[in-house]
């Protein structure tokens, strides 16, 4: 293999390389990870990485401590962050093959 057909080889990966990056940053954009308490008190939705999107409290917060409801908050934002994380995995997978 001379040079030129080792940099034609190399300038065809890079391109594939940046064609998948591409996907994949498109793939996650939209992923949001949302979970509710098993009591239906507390609904979080987190966008990968964990920052908070949406919090819901419904009527049935109220009924909760305030220790209570931050434990239930911070418990169910743990849930939503690895339903996000989940779902960009399964996003990017085919992605990354080959």
């Amino acid at each position: 293999m001379d040079g030129r057909q080792w940099l034609d080889g190399y300038q065809h990966r890079l391109a594939d390389l940046t064609s998948r990056a591409d996907r994949a940053r498109a793939a996650i954009a939209g992923v949001e990870g949302t979970a509710a308490s098993a009591d239906g008190a507390v609904t979080v939705t987190v966008v990968p990485g964990g920052a908070l999107r949406r919090l819901v409290l419904a009527e049935r917060s109220e009924g909760l401590s305030r220790v209570q409801l931050a434990a239930l908050v911070v418990e169910t934002a743990a849930r939503a962050r690895a339903e996000a994380d989940r779902l960009v995995a399964e996003a990017v997978a085919p992605l990354l093959e080959a």
